[in-house]
């Protein structure tokens, strides 16, 4: 008990310190408005990443899934609880470099042109849809992951012509077929 106990408080910790660290960067709590919302549906619009949720939680939701597999492998040296914070704490570092200038950067040159960050309250909520996908991992197995993982990636293509896979091609090597593609906005 006092190992999950030890677990919860390591989470805790690491979700304070992100937000530290964030808010130290230069980006803002909530969304400029001071209205919170838990979701935003609109990846296009200004309010995207400035909210607890958005389209893109569910990319976060996808690195827990990727993170779950990854670390299956060290089941038998870390507990179930150690292996989350193992997660959270790679998707914390990524929330940090997300939302450095480097990859604000990044992003626009790859077609998100009023992109300017994340707040703090949607990193949390991306820590959060992490842990979620951890968890939905744990319980789906294997093959029910990948097919969680093919149905995400397929919704996302579908609503808002981007996915966690595009979004890394894009980020790594900008491909102007696709940029073009994403160009024509919808709406999820």
């Amino acid at each position: 008990m006092k190992r999950n106990q030890l677990a919860v408080l390591g989470a805790l910790l690491l979700l304070f310190l992100t937000a530290y660290c964030l808010h130290s960067m230069g980006r803002i709590w909530m969304a400029e408005s001071g209205v919170v919302y838990f979701w935003v549906a609109d990846a296009w619009s200004d309010q995207n990443s400035q909210h607890l949720s958005d389209p893109y939680s569910f990319s976060h939701l996808l690195h827990g899934v990727l993170f779950f597999g990854l670390l299956y492998g060290l089941r038998n040296r870390f507990s179930f609880s150690w292996r989350l914070n193992i997660a959270l704490f790679i998707e914390a570092l990524w929330e940090l470099l997300e939302n450095s200038s480097l990859v604000i950067n990044r992003y626009r040159d790859a077609g998100a042109l009023g992109y300017s960050g994340d707040t703090v309250l949607n990193s949390m909520g991306d820590l959060l849809a992490c842990a979620l996908g951890f968890l939905l991992a744990s319980v789906l197995g294997l093959k029910k992951s990948i097919v969680l993982f093919i149905a995400v990636e397929m919704i996302m293509l579908y609503s808002i012509r981007d996915s966690l896979i595009l979004n890394c091609i894009m980020l790594i090597h900008p491909i102007e077929a696709i940029k073009q593609w994403q160009s024509v906005m919808t709406s999820f």
